[in-house]
């Protein structure tokens, strides 16, 4: 990759990249070749520029009967509604799990069976379906369950609830070792027996989800079950499949992409009543964009399952009341900010152990008396300051950790904490190349960071070293207007595996700058050689190294900055910001 600007080393200690064959767009792009260009730039073929310019569902859905065990799913779940029988949706506690039990019951109801919906509690139950609760929904009446964004890795539970004559269908995402646990039928593209469905491997459950119930719709199609009834629209589903892809932090690229791109024209129809009543719990006065899902709407469902009850989120997507659908969007928003405090608590202790632990290739930081509805989110904190991997374990009083856990690219966590499973490290593991969740015992958290530091040290030390800034663009510091961001906005939806665009301005002197917000946020006015300014802000950078290096910039020396162009819609026209992730000395 080529050098930008000539910066071998910023700020923040890393060169400056072209992204893929991204260049300079003073030399006068206009908005389709701009847009040409972010699409080549991540790995778009030419010939396939069109497609992914306008992400359809038509464009990039496969047959579901590629994945295995889909059709046999389909199958049981049209007999289920041709007899009414009496289904359960086992949903993980996350924004993926509820979005996913949600989807499957709102398509269930709209073919006449009203599924029941059981998300077990973080704190008492924890991660995944257990025995006793798929045994008990069998003995209450349910003589078919559907686990949702779970059940890859239970093994006990799914033989209890065989033994018991239930019938379990496993939908889930999470990477599989070679034996799968008993089921009916398993769906996850992330078997390792996968075929084509294994170019799939990155959808998030609810997509997987929403693939089944397309199958289950054709079933039921064949069998002439729609000769006297309306088909349900799975298209309308899409505002819920859109959520729970980003706030899962899925791959935004092939099917993902269209997911998303047509979601959120879906939502911003404001069909869902919860979801309409959640978009106004968090003040948003337009159509949400794919940020909003992942900074807005998916922490306030994930609000429910880590401080507060785990089923609201599954309530909310799903009620037909809007009322119910206010007063729980109103609970989930005073949950979210409570769930803020704890994190804020959480990060500073985390912060502070994670000193102690500099020269660890994964940070493993373990206490007791921290929330476990929170070190998810704490871990992903962690990792963009320590910019290695790391793991947050919260200790009970009997010695049993449940922590959590995120990658940088490059480094696969979850094989690691598989293997780290079947080495009798921990008493449950799993998860995806970038997340994991583990339960395990405080005594052999030595052991078990000691493993992952032999598994994962080159690795870290390959990614970290070939860490560089992409860029997609160079604008003079006027450059950063709406017109800009509106162009880019194009080659989106953007988000993990799909990068927003970055952009380099300047050079510019820091006419101001000051420290903003609990989280210390820098604040800067900067200026361009012709006198124009703009605003930026730098999150979270107050005592890091470039937030000093912009908050003490003298007047007299200049300063590459490099972030996203971001529309600032407070005052009363729009204007564009710079979001600031890195700088550099001009001269």
């Amino acid at each position: 990759m080529s050098v930008v600007l000539n910066i071998q080393r910023s700020i923040t200690g890393q060169p400056w990249h072209w992204r893929g064959l991204a260049g300079d767009s003073r030399g006068g792009l206009v908005p389709d070749d701009l847009v040409t260009q972010l699409l080549l730039a991540r790995g778009v073929a030419r010939e396939d520029l069109d497609m992914h310019k306008a992400p359809s569902i038509r464009a990039f859905m496969p047959d579901p009967s590629i994945f295995r065990d889909m059709d046999k799913a389909a199958e049981r779940l049209a007999d289920a509604v041709e007899k009414r029988e009496q289904v359960a949706i086992f949903g993980d506690y996350d924004v993926d799990g509820a979005t996913s039990a949600a989807l499957l019951i709102l398509l269930l109801r709209d073919l006449g069976l009203e599924a029941r919906p059981y998300i077990p509690d973080r704190l008492m139950e924890g991660y995944g379906p257990s025995g006793e609760a798929l045994v008990r929904l069998k003995g209450e009446g349910a003589s078919l369950i559907v686990t949702v964004d779970c059940g890859a890795q239970a093994f006990e539970a799914l033989e209890m609830a065989r033994d018991a004559g239930a019938e379990v269908i496993v939908v889930d995402h999470h990477k599989c070792t070679t034996e799968l646990p008993v089921a009916l039928a398993l769906v996850n593209p992330n078997r390792l027996d996968e075929d084509e469905g294994a170019a799939h491997g990155h959808l998030a459950a609810v997509g997987v989800a929403w693939l089944l119930g397309a199958a289950l719709v054709r079933v039921l199609r064949a069998r002439g079950w729609f000769a006297s009834r309306p088909e349900p629209k799975l298209l309308d589903l899409l505002d819920i499949v859109a959520l729970g892809t980003v706030a899962d932090v899925a791959a935004l690229r092939g099917l993902n992409r269209a997911f998303v791109a047509q979601g959120l024209k879906v939502m911003a129809q404001r069909r869902n009543i919860g979801l309409n009543a959640l978009i106004e719990a968090s003040r948003l006065t337009r159509a949400p964009t794919c940020t909003d899902l992942g900074f807005a709407l998916g922490p306030r469902i994930n609000a429910g399952g880590r401080v507060g009850r785990s089923d609201l989120g599954v309530r909310l997507l799903t009620t037909r009341d809007p009322q119910e659908a206010r007063e729980i969007a109103e609970e989930l928003n005073l949950l979210n900010e409570e769930r803020r405090a704890i994190e804020a608590s959480v990060q500073a202790e985390a912060e502070e152990i994670s000193l102690l632990k500099a020269n660890h290739s994964v940070a493993v930081i373990a206490s007791k008396g921290w929330h476990a509805g929170v070190i998810g989110i704490v871990a992903g904190r962690l990792k963009e300051k320590l910019g290695r991997p790391a793991i947050v374990i919260a200790l009970d009083e009997d010695g049993i950790g449940k922590g959590s856990g995120r990658s940088i690219p490059g480094v696969d966590l979850g094989a690691a904490v598989l293997a780290a499973k079947d080495a009798g490290l921990l008493k449950a593991g799993g998860g995806h190349a970038m997340a994991c969740g583990v339960t395990i015992e405080a005594d052999k958290l030595d052991a078990f960071a000691e493993f992952l530091e032999e598994r994962l040290s080159e690795r870290v030390t390959q990614a970290m070293g070939e860490r560089a800034l992409l860029l997609d663009a160079v604008v003079a510091p006027g450059g950063v207007c709406p017109d800009l961001v509106n162009a880019m906005e194009a080659g989106g939806p953007y988000g993990m595996g799909w990068p927003a665009p970055r952009v380099a301005a300047g050079p510019v002197t820091v006419i101001k700058a000051d420290v903003v917000g609990s989280g210390g946020h820098v604040r800067l006015i900067v200026a361009g050689p012709d006198g124009r300014s703009i605003k930026a802000v730098a999150f979270r950078q107050a005592d890091t190294e470039l937030g000093q290096a912009l908050l003490s910039a003298p007047r007299h020396r200049k300063l590459w900055l490099a972030g996203r162009a971001r529309i600032d819609d407070w005052g009363s026209r729009p204007a564009a910001e710079l979001h600031v992730e890195d700088a550099a000395w001009a001269d």
